[in-house]
C-alpha cells in the first residue's frame, strides 16, 4: 500500500515538475468586463398573454349581450319558430340516451378542474416571467 502510494507521489511530482506555471494574458481583466457589459445589455424576454386584456373585455361584453338577448327577446310575443323544427329533431335524437349520476357529476366536475389547474399554471408563469 505504502509502495503505491509512493509511486503515485512520484509520478505526480514528476508531472508537476514539467507542466509550467500558466497566467492569464495582460487584457484578460478587460476581456472579461467586455463580455458581461455584452450579457448586460440583452434584454429579458417579457411575457405577452396570448389573449389580450382588449379580447377578453370584448368577449365578456358578447356573453353578456347574447345573455341579455336572449333573457329580453326570447319570449312568446318576439318568437318566431323559425328554429323550431331543427329543435325538435335534435331533441329527438338526443331523447334515447341517459347519463349516470357518475357520468353527469364527472362531466360537471371536469370543466371546473381544467380551470382551477389553467388559473394555477398562469399563476405560476406570472411568478417565472415576473421582472
Amino acid at each position: 500500500m505504502k509502495e503505491s502510494d509512493k509511486n503515485i507521489e512520484n509520478l505526480i511530482e514528476k508531472m508537476m515538475s514539467e507542466d509550467t506555471l500558466q497566467s492569464p494574458s495582460m487584457d484578460f481583466t478587460s476581456n472579461i468586463m467586455s463580455q458581461i457589459l455584452v450579457a448586460e445589455k440583452v434584454q429579458p424576454k417579457v411575457y405577452q398573454p396570448l389573449i389580450s386584456k382588449s379580447v377578453w373585455f370584448f368577449v365578456i361584453v358578447l356573453m353578456i349581450a347574447l345573455g341579455v338577448y336572449a333573457n329580453f327577446f326570447s319570449g312568446t310575443g318576439y318568437n318566431l319558430e323559425i328554429g323550431k323544427s331543427y329543435s325538435d329533431k335534435i331533441s329527438s335524437v338526443f331523447s334515447g340516451i341517459h347519463f349516470s349520476k357518475k357520468t353527469v357529476y364527472a362531466i360537471l366536475i371536469v370543466p371546473v378542474m381544467v380551470l382551477i389547474q389553467i388559473t394555477l399554471l398562469k399563476n405560476y408563469f406570472d411568478r417565472k416571467y415576473e421582472l
